[in-house]
This record gives C-alpha cells, sequence and structure tokens, in this order.
C-alpha cells in the first residue's frame, strides 16, 4: 500500500528482469497503478490499458458482449484482457498469443492473468500462429512491439490478408500502431489504403496518448468466411 501511495509521486520499482526476447522488463507501481514496462514504454496497464480501452469503446462494448471468439496478438501483462473480462464482461473464448514466457510468467505473478478461466495463453510466434490455425475469429487485437519498434511482418501484406481471412462475417480486427516519425506515419497512410478494400471497412482512431493510432477494420456481412 506504501508504495502504491508514494507511486503518486514517482514511479516505484518492484520488479526487474532482461529477457531475450523483450530485452529489459520491469514492473513498477506508477500514479497508484501496477504496470508492465519495457525500457521506452508501456507494456501493459496505465496508457496502454486506456488507449485500448479506446478502441474497444469504438468497436461497441455490447457489439463485444455478443462475439463468441476473440484472438489477441501479444498477450503482454494482460490488461485489454481485462478489460475484455472485467470490464465488457466478455464471457465467450479468448486465445492469447505471447512469444515471451518470461513476460507470461510475470502476467501470472503480478497481474493474475491465470486466474481469467475463459483465457488460454499459448507461447508462440504471433506470426507463426495466424499462419497455422485453423480458427475463426470474431475480433483480433494486435498488440505487438519490441519495445518501441514494432515488427515488419506486421504490415506485410501476406499477414495482413491472412488476417482477414481469419475473421468471421462482420468481425474487426483493432491493431495498435505507434508514429514516432514520417517514414511510421507512411507506413500506416499505405497500410489503410491497401485494406481499404472490399469486403473491408476501415477507421482510425489518430494520435491516442499522442504517439499511438489505433486501425480499426471491419469486416462486411456479405463475404464469405
Amino acid at each position: 500500500m506504501f508504495n502504491r501511495l508514494l507511486s503518486y509521486l514517482m514511479p516505484i520499482n518492484v520488479y526487474r528482469k532482461n529477457s531475450v526476447i523483450s530485452k529489459s522488463i520491469e514492473v513498477n507501481w506508477n500514479n497508484g497503478e501496477l504496470v508492465l514496462d519495457s525500457k521506452n514504454t508501456n507494456y501493459s496497464y496505465g496508457s496502454l490499458q486506456r488507449i485500448l480501452r479506446i478502441g474497444l469503446k469504438k468497436i461497441g462494448f455490447d457489439n463485444i458482449r455478443a462475439m463468441e471468439s476473440i484472438l489477441v496478438l501479444g498477450v503482454g501483462g494482460g490488461s485489454v484482457i481485462k478489460t475484455l473480462v472485467h470490464e465488457i464482461k466478455f464471457k465467450g473464448k479468448i486465445i492469447g498469443i505471447e512469444i515471451d514466457p518470461e513476460v507470461h510468467q510475470i502476467a501470472k505473478t503480478y497481474f493474475d492473468l491465470d486466474k481469467i478461466s475463459n483465457l488460454t495463453v499459448i507461447i508462440d510466434n504471433a506470426f507463426e500462429f495466424v499462419l497455422k490455425t485453423k480458427e475463426h475469429y470474431d475480433l483480433i487485437i494486435v498488440d505487438i512491439f519490441e519495445d518501441t519498434h514494432m515488427p515488419n511482418f506486421l504490415y506485410e501484406d501476406f499477414f495482413m490478408h491472412r488476417m482477414g481471412e481469419l475473421l468471421t462475417n462482420n468481425g474487426s480486427i483493432l491493431f495498435n500502431t505507434m508514429l514516432l516519425n514520417e517514414k511510421e506515419n507512411q507506413r500506416n497512410v499505405k497500410y489503410l489504403r491497401e485494406f481499404n478494400v472490399s469486403p473491408y471497412q476501415v477507421c482510425t482512431v489518430p494520435r491516442v496518448e499522442e504517439h499511438n493510432e489505433l486501425i480499426i477494420i471491419t469486416k462486411a456481412a456479405t463475404a464469405s468466411s
């Protein structure tokens, strides 16, 4: 309790570890919240939870509650999963893909992710999982970062359209992106232009928490799964 109160004045570190995959990982109290951070950015809870909640609200909490299955690419500490289960009251199946077993262990130890009964976490590379899964999903949440860097595969045509194939009719993709320079701005412009074709509809929520842009892609009901 003392660390939580003190964190309103300054961040308080409670755990730090170097991971082969994620490099520096920290659990900190910050402004009264327990958060998961990398060296240069917030990984889970804190600002990231606020960002993804905005995207989920844009899709519609009532719409999400009616869904049957959600795929989360990049679980981290599980903040978006907590929003889905505790705030939105989603009762369906959640499949979470996390590449780093160290991060997943932290999520269980500090954020009680293993207590969510409708969640299955798979330790795997998101790119490889998307290629091999045979399931379809009502919502795919993409939240994959290597500190402040976004892996190139997220913007490859094949990966983009493979995610679209995995959507059910009326399904949506919520893609959290980070824009730190003009090159990254243009990367998103190109992505939007290539995905904004039938059967998809695209909208954005720009400049969330200054550097993030949310991309929401919805698959029209007339498309075949």
